[in-house]
């Protein structure tokens, strides 16, 4: 039920007090919290400073502010839809901070949320030194968030995106040119690595579909707003990791990297190839189901992986 309440339009006057009201808003909706903010105050702030185009770091002396009547409509507009239409917050403003990056997304690529933003941070530190990384490769690239803030993290490397999907390229394409990064990062339509020239690599980077069918029919609304190619890694979840597991090591350099996101699926993963040394990373910031293999590792498990897709 839609709740413009007239009453709160007029007796609610300040930042402060439209936080607070779609906080409160959001819980008693009982929405879904898990696309970049943590909390319903996290989510109103985010669609309250989106609507007055204000900064995400606005300093609280201003949170006293009034808002026009204009204002409070617009505001309590968004609050609707983010209950009604179960959207995430960044399809509503059509942005997201990735890797402290601002990113354009909407309903053709996920949102992006993954903890490989730490990694890129990082740089990948300390399994790569970041001069020596001259290739970088981004399979399943959606809005091209990782390829892009690898591009920032190694100014001097050349990377190459990958995406089976056209939807997903085109945003993919309008970030390249928010960020002027064209001419460091390439996109290919492709499926994984089938039409990628024979090049090696030092950092092969995905973040695939890894849910389980079952497992994705059992998500919150939320996540059904994004695309279900983006999720769905089959029966079992890693369809799209084995095959990323059986090729990579004809595309990585000798002291290159292997970094997968597999979150929910980790478990049965590391079930299926109880041998193999999956380094499972942790994360400051939260998140799990990230994996790093080295050349050497992938090089010697890869009749093991190559197997399963027989």
């Amino acid at each position: 039920m839609i709740d413009h309440s007239s009453d709160a339009l007029v007796t609610l006057m300040t930042i402060r007090d439209y936080i607070r009201w779609g906080a409160t808003r959001f819980n008693k909706a009982n929405i879904f919290f898990g696309h970049g903010a943590a909390s319903a105050l996290d989510e109103a702030a985010a669609l309250l400073l989106h609507t007055l185009q204000l900064p995400f770091d606005l300093s609280p002396v201003y949170l006293d502010s009034v808002l026009t009547h204009e204002e409070r409509q617009a505001v309590s507009v968004l609050f609707d839809r983010r209950i009604n239409e179960r959207k995430p917050v960044a399809y509503l403003t059509n942005q997201v901070q990735f890797a402290g990056l601002p990113f354009y997304v909407d309903e053709r690529v996920l949102v992006p949320r993954s903890p490989i933003a730490e990694l890129i941070n990082e740089h990948f530190s300390p399994w790569l030194e970041a001069d020596n990384v001259s290739r970088v490769l981004d399979l399943c690239t959606g809005s091209a968030c990782i390829a892009i803030a690898c591009a920032y993290a190694f100014p001097e490397a050349k990377v190459d995106a990958v995406d089976l999907s056209g939807d997903a390229l085109a945003v993919a394409a309008i970030n390249l040119k928010k960020h002027d990064a064209a001419d460091q990062v390439t996109l290919y339509h492709s499926d994984l690595f089938d039409a990628l020239p024979p090049d090696k690599y030092d950092l092969i980077v995905s973040n695939p579909p890894y849910v389980s069918t079952a497992e994705w029919e059992g998500l919150p609304a939320e996540f059904h707003a994004e695309p279900d190619m983006g999720f769905l890694g089959g029966e079992s979840g890693l369809d799209l990791v084995l095959r990323i597991l059986a090729r990579a090591h004809d595309f990585m350099t000798a002291e290159g990297i292997l970094v997968v996101e597999v979150g929910s699926s980790a478990e049965t993963l590391q079930t299926l190839y109880p041998d193999v040394p999956f380094y499972w990373l942790d994360f400051e910031h939260g998140g799990d189901g990230v994996f790093l293999l080295t050349a050497e590792q992938v090089r010697q498990f890869t009749p093991l992986f190559q197997q399963a897709l027989k």
